[in-house]
């Protein structure tokens, strides 16, 4: 890499959704509104978790922090994408972009190993009932959510700093609404074989890994209902299972489409709107995946609507 490339490199230019004037006004309103009721449903979810003594377990203590990551995790994004909709100037410093690639990264790989944590809770919840309580103590489930975080950040960071060890001396305009790996792997003048190796490997494995301890899960929650003689059984066990298998579900599927395939033009144009789902759907979408069917969640907010006082318990 040459260091004068690198140090001039003042900020980065986002090619964002559309350059047509009139869809940008309109596509404000839409992601204005879409980041409201995340952030409205993500907060409440929180809220609710922490204060409701009903919601006191450790199934609601991996989502109170899903729900933190997802409002994190869209704040690192929209804002600045709801400014550029409105500006003809549609830039972000060459730190501003360094750190929206960690966090993207970062909370991304997080929320791939806060939902397996969610997946082994529901495992040892159906397929070891009589333990659960001492095996999923708040020890057990903080230390696992805290594995979660450092593990994000770590791969964040390193992937991060290997983005912007490169060397970029020719067009700064990155194709995307935020400072996606990919695209700014195709802006960079230096080799980037590295660099491509490096995210490929890190997406597969964590992707993979995550996803193995999901399904292997399952496949043993599978075979522990199947074993339950009562149809209402089987119907009640595998209800507290499907909410976190939609979601899952949602996020898993955009993102193998996303980062399991070597940058090009083409990949990098399809990955826009491949983004738009996990960046802002999948955020806003979890929180009423969550709540619609699941009849502790809307009493609690029955309650809250009331003005009924909560009681704190440990997780």
């Amino acid at each position: 890499m040459s260091s004068p490339n690198h140090t001039t490199v003042a900020e980065f230019i986002l090619l964002g959704l559309t350059d047509d004037p009139v869809l940008e006004k309109i596509l404000f309103g839409v992601f204005l509104v879409i980041y409201l009721i995340t952030m409205t449903g993500n907060l409440c979810m929180i809220v609710l978790i922490r204060t409701n003594s009903h919601l006191q377990t450790p199934m609601y203590f991996f989502l109170s922090h899903l729900s933190f990551v997802d409002i994190c995790y869209s704040s690192n994004i929209t804002p600045g994408m709801l400014h550029n909709f409105l500006s003809d100037q549609k830039t972000i410093s060459y730190a501003g972009c360094f750190s929206q690639c960690l966090l993207f990264i970062a909370l991304v790989i997080t929320e791939f190993y806060i939902l397996a944590s969610m997946a082994l809770d529901r495992y040892v919840a159906i397929c070891s009932p009589l333990h659960y309580s001492t095996r999923m103590s708040k020890d057990t489930c903080t230390s696992l959510v805290t594995v979660c975080y450092v593990f994000g950040f770590l791969n964040g960071l390193s992937q991060a700093l290997l983005t912007f060890h490169l060397s970029f001396c020719g067009s700064l305009e990155i194709n995307h609404f935020y400072c996606a790996d990919p695209p700014l792997i195709m802006l960079a003048c230096s080799d980037t074989h590295v660099k491509t190796m490096a995210m490929l490997v890190v997406a597969g494995f964590t992707l993979s890994s995550s996803l193995f301890i999901i399904l292997l899960s399952y496949l043993f929650i599978l075979v522990a209902i199947l074993r339950i003689r009562s149809a209402e059984g089987r119907h009640k066990a595998f209800s507290t299972c499907g909410s976190h298998l939609t979601t899952v579900t949602l996020f898993y599927g955009t993102l193998f489409c996303m980062y399991l395939r070597t940058p090009s033009e083409r990949s990098v144009e399809e990955s826009k709107i491949i983004a738009v789902f996990y960046t802002f759907l999948s955020p806003m979408l979890n929180p009423l995946i969550y709540s619609l069917r699941n009849k502790h969640v809307i009493r609690a907010l029955q309650q809250m609507m009331r003005g009924n006082p909560f009681h704190k318990n440990a997780v």
